[in-house]
């Protein structure tokens, strides 16, 4: 018994991928989800128009409330279009009568923590209390927000893990060395590999969404052609960070060590779950690197706020330029990896050789 723990021992100091996911990674994780796992929202985007703006503004409490912008010229239609676009969470309006508050209902944390501060909040003598009204998701359903943002995390599963152990294990059988002295280019064969993730993601795409939309009831007011194109660059970004896994790793087991360590901050650093508002400064910089958050934003914008494609270009462009950099890192790599003279291509083929014989 000794001398087997002895020789895991070796093993594990020899293996420092799983030495970190045993040891580096639980710490890692404590830290940066300890800072994001938080509910409560310390500052929320209001935008003032009309009449009175500059007075109701300046009755707004601080931190809770962070005016971007007073503009006594525009209307309420200039303040809807501002929440659909997602430059402000709550918008007032004053005029003629009561002023009205409206909210963003797909800020679920961000309207709970601004209705409660409103109800703590003392008007002066003669002020009137506004009037709430909440925009998208009147009664701010929890499954309105979550089923678009559960789309995203089952496609970054299928694209990310599944295509990694699809490759890999073509690896582990010696015949994607093969490809290596075919006449074909390595985007082709990436392209090759990743259109029947790509074929299977989207009818799956279409089942959650349609079973989203039959038994919870979510809306789907949007566009379908902004929401496809969404949809399409996000499942580049994630079939190629799936293909980038499978170059990197040589069998099943460290494939899927690496899609997790890329998975989980998704899921909790991407907004699905805790607003990114409400994440610490040194840890808020990680959700804007993750392709997962922008598709939330295309997704919930389209679904439930029919925001136009104009309102989207900013994560439509982002999710396009992720795409490009992790599907060229991907390409080359696989490129040089699996070249014909390489050396893991001899290395490979000599092991084919060796087993086969």
């Amino acid at each position: 018994m000794w001398a087997m723990a002895a020789k895991e021992f070796r093993e594990l100091r020899r293996d420092r991928r799983t030495v970190a996911m045993l040891i580096v990674l639980p710490v890692v994780l404590l830290v940066v989800f300890g800072y994001a796992a938080n509910f409560k929202v310390q500052d929320i985007q209001v935008t003032v128009v009309g009449p009175q703006a500059s007075q109701a503004a300046a009755l707004l409490p601080e931190p809770t409330f962070q005016v971007t912008d007073v503009d006594p010229a525009a209307s309420e239609s200039v303040a809807r279009a501002r929440l659909r676009d997602g430059q402000a969470v709550i918008a007032v309006v004053t005029g003629k009568g009561s002023p009205v508050l409206l909210m963003d209902g797909t800020q679920l944390f961000s309207v709970q923590t601004a209705e409660s501060a409103l109800g703590r909040l003392t008007l002066p003598a003669g002020v009137q209390r506004p009037r709430v009204e909440i925009l998208y998701n009147p009664d701010l359903t929890t499954s309105w927000v979550m089923v678009p943002g559960l789309a995203g995390l089952i496609l970054v599963f299928i694209g990310t893990l599944i295509t990694s152990l699809g490759v890999v294990r073509e690896r582990q059988a010696g015949t994607l060395e093969q490809l290596a002295v075919m006449p074909l280019r390595a985007a082709d064969v990436i392209a090759g590999k990743i259109a029947p993730y790509l074929i299977m993601a989207a009818v799956d795409l279409v089942i959650i969404v349609g079973i989203g939309m039959g038994v919870f009831h979510v809306p789907f007011t949007g566009n379908v052609a902004v929401f496809a194109l969404g949809a399409a660059l996000f499942l580049l970004v994630t079939l190629g960070m799936g293909i980038l896994v499978s170059n990197v790793s040589q069998n099943q087991g460290q494939a899927i060590q690496i899609a997790f360590m890329l998975v989980l901050p998704q899921v909790l650093l991407s907004g699905l779950i805790f607003p990114i508002s409400s994440m610490a400064a040194g840890v808020r910089w990680i959700s804007y690197v993750l392709p997962l958050t922008y598709f939330i934003q295309i997704s919930r914008g389209v679904m439930l706020k029919a925001a136009p494609i104009t309102a989207l270009w900013e994560p439509l462009g982002l999710l396009a330029v992720l795409a490009v950099v992790v599907l060229g890192l991907a390409i080359a790599r696989f490129r040089r990896d699996l070249a014909p003279g390489s050396p893991k291509t001899r290395k490979s083929a000599s092991t084919v050789a060796r087993a086969t014989a």
